[in-house]
């Protein structure tokens, strides 16, 4: 594995919707995962009541989440899909009721155009495309328009990827940035997604984690959602719902790899880890030549 720029670690922004921002760089930020459905792969029907949900957002928060992405639709392999619909009538109250609690950043996973703008007009701050806005390209206009962050997850699923797995993150996110440049999305409103576990195997999941720090040659702060996947459950013998100390390693080995921000279930594990991670980062800047 290569070392990641040091410069990765300066503070920078990450501008969001609704004159928010979150500093990025020295110290890892946590995005806490809220899926309000009945069957995503690990917590499916826990929150699916809005209260529940509410609850679990402020107890992540509590916890020290920086983010909570609330999603209404799952994406794991083979999931039903769900109409705009019935996505919107999942997350917008919760949306709503979170709007009103003083210093929560939202988050919302869609690829869906239109549910974005209701988000995104409810007080959602970021938008967590799973397409990387090319499923639907008039959502990078509206969160454009609205100022909003966006994540820009890569995605293997429904096309020919390039046999190089890198190569091919790097194919895929042009595409996806050239729509975010014509909708005016400003290269400090943007997270770059490399996608764990959508239309990657095991193999491909542990070469893209060893070949992390590649990706910097993007220029973009980098988002690592490896949260409870398979490939986690096969290196640990764990079912899903088991499987945070697994992540919680990974999210170590990503942060010094450079990442930015972790999408997870468990926020105080993680939090935990990359305690220690970012003590190292920090620790090892210190030691440099001319630092401070």
């Amino acid at each position: 594995m290569q070392s990641p720029p040091d410069s990765l670690f300066d503070a920078r922004i990450l501008r969001l919707g609704q004159n928010a921002g979150i500093e990025l760089g020295p110290r890892s930020r946590v995005m806490g995962i809220l899926n309000v459905t009945p069957d995503s792969f690990s917590d499916g029907g826990l929150h699916a009541q809005t209260d529940e949900a509410v609850a679990a957002a402020l107890a992540m928060a509590g916890a020290g989440a920086d983010i909570i992405d609330i999603g209404g639709e799952s994406t794991r392999p083979g999931a039903e899909p769900v109409s705009a619909l019935e996505e919107q009538r999942r997350i917008m109250p919760v949306i709503e009721a979170l709007g009103h609690e003083t210093g929560i950043l939202i988050s919302v996973d869609t690829w869906r155009a239109e549910t974005a703008r209701l988000a995104l007009a409810a007080g959602a701050h970021l938008i967590n495309d799973v397409w990387g806005l090319q499923r639907e390209p008039e959502i990078a206009r509206i969160a454009g328009e609205a100022g909003a962050a966006v994540a820009i997850m890569h995605t293997g699923r429904d096309r020919v990827r390039l046999p190089d797995l890198v190569d091919d993150q790097f194919h895929w996110f042009n595409a996806s940035l050239e729509i975010a440049r014509k909708a005016g999305i400003g290269a400090d409103q943007i997270l770059l997604d490399p996608g764990f576990g959508f239309a990657k195997d095991a193999a491909d999941n542990l070469e893209l984690m060893a070949r992390f720090s590649e990706l910097h040659a993007l220029a973009l702060p980098l988002l690592a959602g490896t949260s409870r996947k398979r490939f986690i459950g096969g290196l640990t013998g764990r079912e899903a719902s088991d499987r945070d100390v697994g992540t919680a390693a990974t999210s170590v080995v990503l942060r010094l790899a450079g990442a930015a921000m972790f999408r997870v279930h468990n926020v105080a594990f993680n939090i935990d880890a990359l305690a220690v991670a970012d003590a190292m980062v920090q620790s090892s800047r210190e030691k440099e030549p001319g630092h401070g």
